[in-house]
């Protein structure tokens, strides 16, 4: 019976499964990511998240436990590769890959599925790879975040449309036109005046002049 054994033997015996361990581990901190089979990448991937939340506290304490586990040794110089980088394994663990998951609260790295098989034995080919560190708030989540977070980000941004439409005046509120027409102004009654009307003038002619014709 299988009591308290966690893993797989990958046909390897105790010495050689935990050396490949610690080769993969610290293949993928040096480079970013690492091509390998599933089986194998399904076995690192939990070591690996268990170094980087010990890196994460960024102590003595921490920093022996990880050499305990992974060990230390000097990296190959990009720029360079007869060189030799100026810090190791574990500097870089520890001032470069830790700090970027301060906090995210594990899920570290991710398992992406190749299409092509390893020639030989045709076993499944993936590529394990550390994940971008989490957007900031308010930002965009990065091309290679999964498609849970890009559709969250999707929704956010529909959201925020929608009630940035609700919010938004109407064209006339913008163009400062009223939406209903002031109303009429009331006609001004005529001022009163002394002079009289011209229509009275003229019945006042007529009438002088019928007076003087019934004189005559």
């Amino acid at each position: 019976m299988r009591h308290r054994i966690v893993g797989k033997r990958l046909s390897r015996t105790t010495s050689h499964r935990r050396a490949m361990r610690r080769n993969l581990a610290a293949s993928l901190f040096e480079h970013g990511a690492v091509r390998t089979t599933r089986a194998k990448a399904r076995e690192v991937r939990p070591f690996v998240e268990r170094l980087i939340t010990i890196a994460r506290a960024g102590t003595l304490h921490a920093r022996r436990r990880v050499i305990a586990l992974l060990g230390d040794r000097a990296m190959v110089d990009k720029e360079d590769p007869d060189e030799m980088a100026d810090r190791t394994l574990i500097q870089k663990l520890f001032e470069e890959v830790a700090p970027r998951y301060v906090d995210r609260p594990g899920g570290y790295t991710r398992i992406i599925h190749l299409p092509e098989r390893r020639i030989g034995d045709a076993s499944e080919q993936v590529l394990l790879q550390l994940v971008e560190a989490a957007p900031a708030a308010g930002g965009e989540a990065p091309a290679t975040a999964s498609r849970r977070r890009r559709r969250a980000g999707r929704r956010a941004e529909a959201v925020k449309a929608a009630v940035g439409e609700q919010a938004k005046p109407d064209e006339g509120d913008e163009a400062g036109e009223p939406d209903e027409a002031p109303p009429e102004p009331a006609e001004a009654e005529p001022e009163a005046t002394d002079e009289p009307d011209e229509a009275e003038t003229d019945e006042d002619e007529d009438t002088t002049d019928a007076g003087k014709q019934s004189e005559t």
